[in-house]
């Protein structure tokens, strides 16, 4: 987005200037119009970010939206559009509110490209990196049913949520990530600077030292020779594994090895069905259309393979399958959603019973990362503890051996 420098004359014929931000300089005076004055010369200044040395224009250095800031922003579009106002009226507004933060640019940009004709969807797509893909595909299923106020309002709760519950995991793993890091360095650094100062007094004193001694010192040695050498083929290997894994075909396989393979299997369908009945559920009581709300829900799924599938029942029920038929043929979801999809299509009241159940899934996804994150610490300790006493005893054992010499 740039910077344009405006000149323009008033209702009274007085003439004025100042600087807009936006895409284009028809969208630049478009918005010198929407304040009520007569443009004469528009001319572009600067690219957003450049005012601040230019970094919000280089990608690499260019700031992130947050979580929150984009809950906020949408939650306060939300309230905008369900009071009538324009949809480029109120994201501007929202953007000028923001503007010390990331999101602030970013809504002022997409404004303007709705002023130059474009859809809130197409002007979302121009910034991937801030509205993820379900984000978008809930905006377009909310334009394309009338419903956009509604379908903001879960979003808000979703982005929210689903920060909240990032951050939790975040900081109850910060201490054993800690912990494993600093452990993992002191155990390289005795291995580099200590353990070979103490194998050089047995070597001289001629002592047999015993295997695990003599494991010791192979794997010291090797770290001095090639722990550069290592680290450096370690790196390119996960960086030739990334982008082998970002191969379309190889990533659908390994999301479904993921979904299928213990013990992990139970979380990711679990993490997945709960994202996808909650999304569901808004969209449908949002009264948007069941085969659009279902394609905007695939996209909320993380896991490739069940968004796949989910894009699968979309297709069928566009075919006239039912709801609860198509789920079942996916076989990527837990009997409780399927169950409750069944009673909800029968009664008439889905919306509530995805709700039901995407609550149920939710609380039993927070008991298995609680699970998961309260076993993670005592393993790091067990793993370290247990190094460290191999070390310890590979270094005591020769000096108890060579006491024993002694006292003969």
């Amino acid at each position: 987005m740039a910077l344009y420098a405006y000149q323009a004359v008033d209702a009274s014929g007085r003439a004025l200037s100042g600087t807009v931000e936006a895409g284009s300089d028809v969208a630049a005076r478009g918005m010198v119009r929407d304040l009520g004055l007569l443009p004469t010369k528009v001319t572009a200044q600067a690219r957003a970010g450049e005012r601040t040395g230019g970094r919000a224009s280089i990608g690499l250095f260019r700031r992130r939206v947050s979580a929150k800031s984009l809950a906020a922003a949408t939650r306060q579009l939300s309230t905008m559009i369900s009071s009538d106002i324009r949809i480029e009226e109120a994201i501007r507004v929202v953007g000028q509110e923001h503007a010390t933060q990331a999101v602030g640019p970013v809504l002022m940009d997409v404004a303007a490209a709705i002023v130059e004709g474009h859809s809130l969807t197409a002007a979302l797509e121009r910034h991937p990196r801030t509205f993820p893909e379900f984000y978008r595909a809930s905006v377009a299923a909310g334009e394309q049913s009338g419903r956009l106020a509604e379908v903001l309002a879960h979003l808000t709760e979703f982005v929210a949520n689903r920060e909240k519950t990032a951050r939790k995991i975040q900081l109850a793993l910060l201490y054993p990530a800690l912990l494993a890091v600093v452990s993992g360095l002191m155990i390289t650094l005795l291995m580099i600077y200590v353990v070979p100062d103490i194998v050089k007094v047995f070597v001289n004193r001629g002592a047999e030292l015993p295997l695990l001694t003599r494991a010791l010192i192979v794997v010291s040695g090797g770290i001095q020779t090639y722990g550069i050498a290592v680290l450096i083929v370690a790196a390119v290997a996960g960086l030739a594994l990334n982008r082998w894994l970002a191969v379309p075909h190889v990533a659908l396989r390994f999301a479904r090895l993921r979904l299928t393979t213990p013990p992990l299997a139970g979380f990711v369908r679990q993490l997945n069905a709960g994202r996808f009945a909650g999304s569901l559920a808004t969209l449908v009581r949002s009264d948007v259309p069941l085969v659009e709300a279902l394609k905007a829900s695939a996209a909320v799924t993380p896991n490739l393979y069940v968004r796949e599938r989910a894009l699968h029942v979309a297709q069928r029920v566009r075919e006239g399958a039912s709801l609860r038929r198509a789920m079942t043929e996916a076989d990527v979801f837990p009997r409780l959603l399927l169950a409750v999809v069944a009673s909800g299509e029968q009664s008439g009241r889905l919306g509530p019973g995805l709700e039901r159940a995407a609550a149920d899934l939710e609380q039993e996804l927070e008991g298995l990362v609680a699970a998961i994150v309260a076993l993670v610490e005592p393993m790091v300790l067990l793993v370290m503890g247990g190094l460290v006493l191999l070390m310890v005893l590979a270094i005591l054992l020769p000096i108890v051996n060579l006491n024993n010499l002694a006292g003969l």
